[in-house]
């Protein structure tokens, strides 16, 4: 196989794109990150012997089609987006044209260059939230219902995958995943956040509506996921992607201030950010009945190993800690937030 691995130098890219290459030595991998402040090159220091890197973007149709051509790519592993959803508050126009249009290009030069397989990584968020006090859990064939500018632009990309497997036959395959977690995320994501700031003894920012809640999967489970719908998987079928487990924010910060030893005192209430959703939970039985996936990291150990990797590689994440473009505790001022200055 010969794969190109958009927003490769990205958190679920780098992983993906690391543990493809331990488990199937033989393949191409080409790395395409067009390295925005949330893409970093270092993710990919350890596998770089093994890969080639293009520094390209997804928007830019001609330079995707003459890497697809000039690597003969034949699968193309789409996970290249704009993704946190308070810029996307602020800068809705950016993940339009990433997300939207960005992945029709890229779907427009895989079909000029022939490539024989597709598959583009969505989010739970399309659909909406649930209520806190149900049971409920979002199905493959559920209605999208996008509460927020980022979750919108995903929808979006997932329509124009559809549209390209009706039109034009792309063999192409969609997965949509819960909160993903692990090494080599970026410290604006809650988890990573928490644990940077805890290191350093900084307060760890929980919006207000504390109870709302996430599913969490480890990114390792999720590539694993990947891997067997690209290998059994169904050509123009979605198949969902969670653990099952749900935690909240302030389950979340606990659970880092206790592996680390840390007070409670830390956590500190801020203003909820506009459209904060309630809750998110897939119903994954499609993709564990027909392709015999499943989950194999807990999520406590899975946490725990999370956080001692943040504790240990510091000159990682250091770099990066001052590069999030929004002031997560800004909200209930008015203020548009750039980097946070604490």
């Amino acid at each position: 196989m010969r794969l190109l691995v958009t927003g490769g130098a990205g958190f679920i890219g780098s992983n993906f794109v690391r543990y493809w290459v331990e488990h199937h030595p033989d393949d191409t991998v080409v790395a395409y990150d067009a390295l925005t402040y949330a893409g970093n090159r270092p993710s990919l220091a350890d596998v770089e012997d093994r890969i080639s890197f293009v520094h390209g973007d997804v928007c830019d149709g001609e330079q995707a089609l003459e890497t697809l051509r000039r690597h003969s790519i034949d699968t193309i592993v789409h996970f290249a987006a704009e993704s946190h959803n308070s810029l996307a508050i602020l800068d809705p126009g950016l993940f339009f044209k990433t997300n939207v249009l960005g992945t029709q290009t890229l779907l427009e030069a895989a079909r000029h260059a022939e490539v024989s397989r597709f598959h583009h990584i969505s989010t739970c968020e399309v659909y909406g939230d649930l209520p806190l006090d149900s049971d409920d859990s979002f199905k493959e064939d559920d209605a999208y219902r996008p509460r927020t500018p980022y979750n919108a632009s995903k929808a979006g990309a997932d329509h124009a995958v559809r549209a390209y497997i009706e039109t034009f036959g792309t063999a192409a395959t969609i997965t949509n995943c819960s909160n993903n977690y692990g090494p080599y995320q970026f410290p604006e994501k809650v988890i990573p956040l928490f644990a940077a700031r805890a290191l350093d003894d900084r307060p760890l920012p929980l919006y207000a509506s504390t109870k709302n809640r996430r599913e969490w999967l480890h990114v390792v489970d999720h590539c694993r996921a990947i891997e067997a719908v690209l290998e059994r998987g169904r050509i123009g079928e979605t198949y969902h992607v969670g653990s099952g487990i749900e935690a909240s924010i302030e389950e979340i910060a606990d659970a880092v201030l206790g592996a680390l030893g840390k007070p409670d005192s830390l956590k500190e209430i801020v203003p909820d950010r506009p459209g904060h959703d309630r809750r998110y939970l897939l119903d994954c039985s499609k993709i564990r009945t027909e392709l015999g996936w499943e989950p194999s990291v807990s999520f406590e150990e899975g946490l725990a190993e999370t956080v001692r990797w943040y504790a240990a590689n510091r000159a990682w994440w250091e770099p990066l800690r001052d590069r999030a473009p929004v002031v997560e505790t800004s909200w209930g001022s008015g203020a548009t937030g750039t980097t946070d200055p604490a």
